[in-house]
């Protein structure tokens, strides 16, 4: 197999690193309590009807719960956010542990400070391979001004800086 020809887990991972992700913590209040996991894979899939896509592990324990809840929350999360990337990204823990949140139009926990957050209805759901294709459909959203992003790169939390337009490290 040449390098060019090698698909990889590893090799996928390496090269698509190249591309920087927002990332995200999508919740929603389930029948166990509030609910959540860190994802970077959200984006925007239509405006007209309203939708937006995501796409949880097929191992993730947390995304059946919030499939069953019918509805959730994606919260975009600022640089100064990353401990809320770590903190929701671990598995058997009470990922609410100190999460100042409040309820959103749906019920679902809106995390204080984020950047922005989109409330959404489960639309439909596709095979992803060794994810699930996800798409929520838009019923309320808003922003706050004064934030820069937290974006994923080459495996590592960074920011933006804007005058610079150059990606910084913010680990």
């Amino acid at each position: 197999m040449t390098e060019h020809s090698d698909l990889s887990p590893k090799k996928l991972r390496n090269i698509l690193g190249h591309f920087a992700t927002g990332l995200t913590v999508v919740t929603a209040s389930t029948k166990h309590g509030p609910a959540g996991f860190t994802c970077q894979s959200f984006s925007s899939l239509s405006l007209e009807p309203a939708l937006v896509t995501f796409s949880p592990s097929r191992t993730s324990s947390t995304w059946p719960l919030l499939r069953e809840a019918a509805r959730f929350t994606v919260n975009i999360l600022p640089a100064e956010h990353q401990h809320l990337a770590a903190q929701f990204a671990r598995s058997g823990a009470d990922k609410f542990a100190g999460v100042i949140h409040s309820p959103s139009p749906l019920g679902n926990p809106v995390l204080d400070q984020a950047l922005a957050w989109v409330d959404c209805e489960l639309h439909q759901e596709y095979d992803g391979g060794d994810h699930t294709i996800v798409v929520g459909a838009v019923r309320a959203l808003s922003a706050r001004a004064g934030a820069e992003p937290l974006l994923f790169y080459k495996g590592e939390y960074v920011g933006v800086r804007s005058r610079a337009g150059a990606l910084e490290s913010v680990a």
